[in-house]
């Protein structure tokens, strides 16, 4: 049954106290990995600790670990009492078919492995032809969706002793950026490119979700697309393991994309490998419009300006979800759906989807520098929970900005990958949306004079907890962090 702008003004109206504070601190405070803020600019704290509202010191009790200290390696730079180890480096470490580790590493999800491994599924963000890429993925048999495209996965294997392999997840595919983990320990890759055949000399159509296997090679073998989450610019997905709806991301502009949500089929069972026993036009793919409290539409996400909005959504039928003549986004007219910029990675956790919005500049109603929503399925709400201000300079490290993938830490709170201009961090927000540096990108790829980092991707924490994994995404180096890791203070 539908939420329409009548019924969820109705529920305002009649219980206004419930949801007016449903993003309040006072209303979130008791719900685990919630996050809210009473700073409605969102300014956080500086990555040397310093709040960026009151100039305090935050080593009086605040949150995080301390400041960043420099690598003399010229890599990582960690608080104190934390450590970093190079899991795979594109370009030096090599794969068990003795190719080099390709490039560009972006979304990766950790799976519990047999006999106490570790087993990452780590996206390659490789777009166009092969030709382009001094490290695509290796074309390896039976593996392979379309030869002439560089993208794809690995899977990494890391063993109690520490040493660690690598190989061919899936090959041929594009620009695979993020994606998502399912309850069944399976990966979800998700192309952010939807070249039709015959352009930038793709030999297939792309645009399309593909599921990997980590723990069973032969699994993989003749990649298929998942053609019913729809054709467009993938970013991240989620699984709702109770209802069994997937939650899609759109990275797109002109106009601003849009999330997505899948109903399966009555009767559908999930499993390893069910999704290839599903017709290319399974189920139903919609895309939400928003209500503010009043009933009002709301046209994009940009519109909200306070952490604690609570926008009610109804989901409106995908016309063709496999974008034969129209792009998805552009199948809707001005007032049917509501759109949002840089809709990036996501996380399920607490009953619920994160999802993050990186920035909005002046293709968007309002700008910003980021905002994380929470997707409440049983309420059908979206509560914005994280909101960061223009940052005013990127160069300085100073304030963060650009959060991309996200991952809901075992410690409270979140962990985001910043992906802005300038300097890039790893970041936490606490449940009350205090923002705190975890790490700093210190591989500068420019010069001296004109420094250049490359941003942060595929955070994501071991199945113990006790390792957080992130990707530098140029040139492609997966990192393991370890330290005194604690819960987090609102």
């Amino acid at each position: 049954m539908p939420l329409t702008r009548r019924d969820f003004a109705r529920r305002s109206a009649a219980t206004g106290a419930t949801v007016a504070l449903a993003g309040s601190v006072g209303a979130l405070a008791t719900a685990p990995n919630a996050l809210a803020s009473t700073d409605t600019d969102a300014e956080g704290t500086y990555a040397d600790g310093t709040d960026t509202e009151r100039g305090a010191d935050r080593h009086g009790g605040g949150p995080g670990y301390g400041p960043l200290i420099a690598d003399p390696a010229g890599i990582l730079a960690l608080p104190a009492g934390f450590t970093y180890r190079v899991i795979t480096h594109s370009g030096k470490t090599k794969l068990e078919s003795g190719e080099f580790t390709p490039g560009k590493h972006d979304g990766t999800a950790a799976f519990p492995g047999p006999r106490g491994t570790t087993l990452l599924v780590n996206n390659h963000e490789l777009k166009g032809p092969r030709a382009n890429w001094e490290f695509p993925v290796p074309l390896t048999e039976d593996l392979v969706y379309d030869p002439a495209a560089a993208g794809g996965c690995t899977v990494v294997e890391i063993r109690p002793d520490g040493r660690v392999a690598e190989w061919v997840g899936i090959a041929g595919t594009s620009t695979n950026c993020a994606g998502g983990s399912t309850p069944w320990n399976t990966w979800l890759t998700c192309e952010e490119n939807s070249d039709r055949a015959g352009v930038n000399g793709m030999t297939k159509d792309h645009g399309y979700v593909f599921e990997v296997d980590p723990g069973d090679r032969r699994a993989n073998r003749s990649p298929k697309p998942l053609k019913f989450f729809g054709r467009y610019d993938h970013e991240a997905v989620v699984i709702d393991p109770k209802r069994g709806h997937a939650y899609l991301t759109e990275d797109a502009a002109t106009p601003n994309g849009l999330f997505f949500r899948w109903t399966p089929p009555k009767g559908f069972t999930y499993g390893p490998g069910r999704f290839r026993t599903l017709a290319d036009d399974a189920g139903v793919l919609r895309a939400p419009r928003c209500y503010d409290s009043g009933g009002r539409f709301v046209d994009d996400l940009s519109r909200a300006t306070k952490t604690g909005t609570v926008y009610g959504v109804d989901w409106i039928d995908v016309p063709d979800r496999d974008a034969r003549t129209v792009a998805v986004r552009k199948q809707f007219g001005e007032g049917e759906i509501t759109r949002a910029r840089k809709l990036e990675g996501m996380w399920w956790g607490d009953g619920g989807a994160y999802i993050v919005s990186s920035y909005a500049r002046d293709e968007s109603p309002v700008q910003h520098d980021g905002q994380v929503w929470f997707y409440d399925p049983k309420r059908r709400t979206l509560t914005l929970k994280v909101l960061l201000g223009v940052n005013p300079d990127p160069s300085v490290d100073g304030a963060l900005d650009g959060p991309d993938n996200i991952t809901v830490s075992p410690y409270g709170g979140i962990i985001l990958t910043e992906d802005g201009e300038g300097v890039q961090h790893l970041f936490g927000a606490t449940d009350s949306g205090r923002t705190y540096p975890i790490a700093r990108n210190d591989l500068n790829l420019g010069t001296e004079d004109e420094p250049e980092y490359s941003e942060f991707a595929g955070v994501t924490f071991s199945p113990d907890g006790k390792t957080l994994y992130a990707n530098i995404q140029t040139p492609g180096i997966l990192l393991a962090i370890t330290g005194p890791w604690k819960r987090q203070k609102r």
